[in-house]
């Protein structure tokens, strides 16, 4: 009984990461927070670090 309880949580722990990778919300704007250059993400609404010439 323990076997095939422990076997169901993983089968809903498989599916639940199949859907969360498959729909996972906000993919879109993390990517477009990133620095085209530098590859790192910018905070705020200035230029990035690497433009402005400091690391």
């Amino acid at each position: 009984m323990i076997v095939k309880s422990v076997l169901l949580f993983l089968a809903f722990m498989v599916v639940l990461g199949i859907f969360g990778k498959w729909r996972f919300p906000g993919q879109a704007r993390l990517a477009a927070a990133k620095c085209p250059k530098c590859q790192r993400f910018c905070i705020g609404k200035g230029p990035c670090a690497c433009e402005k010439g400091r690391r």
